[in-house]
């Protein structure tokens, strides 16, 4: 068998496996999906189809850094890669992919995260309202037992109301909207960062943004105008664990405007 005929061996077993891997993906059996979708990349690794069929599992679990690992690799092969392009940013020899991935992202999360605050809210609600109810019971049947002056029991039980709202007030802060702290933003979007980075003076900007700038404007710093080269910009992972941490817990930051 010559080098010709191996070949089409192999894409036609890799043809098979994205098959199967499409039918795992339909019945949400991700894990085998990834699999079969991995296998098909070992025998064919330069078919785009195969690495943007495992993003989309990926993103079935939330994997968004493998998203975008192999959204990147689908863009190289193919920059008019439609699922690519959907997931990422991409296109240029330049092109980076990070600011289309997190709307796409942003979007799947802000809407798990509705779901999951309401049904939250409903629970609390709940919880709330059948507090309350069994402190009214207990300042009844304790009015009831005793012989003391009603103004002499009804201090401590509107106080017991009074403590059971503050709780349940500080239960729902992280499911309230408010704003995102400054230092998690770029001092120039004002937007939360995405991927930030930082320069040699130690200012952090949105990747996209002083890239941009570097390309259009001038290679100086915008902030403290110092000379700036793309290469001397550094990724800065500290501040985008802050940013995960941060929309762990709130996740309303997700929603884009």
């Amino acid at each position: 068998m010559g080098p010709g005929a191996a070949l089409t061996a192999a894409a036609k077993q890799a043809e098979r496996l994205r098959i199967d891997g499409n039918n795992y993906f339909k019945k949400d059996r991700f894990g085998a999906a990834i699999d079969a979708y991995t296998e098909a990349i070992t025998l064919c690794p330069n078919v785009p189809i195969y690495w943007t069929n495992r993003a989309l599992c990926h993103r079935k679990r939330n994997d968004w850094t493998k998203v975008e690992e192999d959204c990147r690799k689908a863009i190289q092969l193919d920059h008019n890669s439609v699922k690519a392009l959907d997931l990422g940013r991409g296109a240029g020899p330049n092109g980076y992919m990070v600011e289309e991935i997190w709307h796409e992202l942003a979007k799947a999360k802000y809407m798990e995260w509705e779901q999951t605050s309401t049904k939250r809210s409903w629970e609390l609600q709940s919880l709330k309202e059948a507090c309350e109810n069994a402190l009214k019971e207990k300042h009844f049947l304790d009015s009831s037992e005793t012989e003391v002056f009603l103004d002499e029991t009804i201090a401590p039980h509107l106080k017991q109301l009074e403590d059971l709202g503050q709780v349940f007030e500080k239960a729902v802060e992280d499911d309230t909207p408010t704003e995102v702290p400054d230092y998690l933003c770029c001092k120039i979007t004002l937007d939360i960062f995405r991927d930030p980075v930082i320069t040699p003076s130690g200012v952090s900007y949105e990747r996209a943004f002083i890239l941009d700038h570097l390309k259009k404007v001038g290679k100086f710093d915008p902030i403290t105008r110092e000379p700036l080269d793309p290469s001397q910009l550094i990724p800065n992972f500290a501040m985008k664990e802050a940013v995960q941490a941060y929309l762990d817990k709130h996740g309303w930051a997700y929603k884009m405007e």
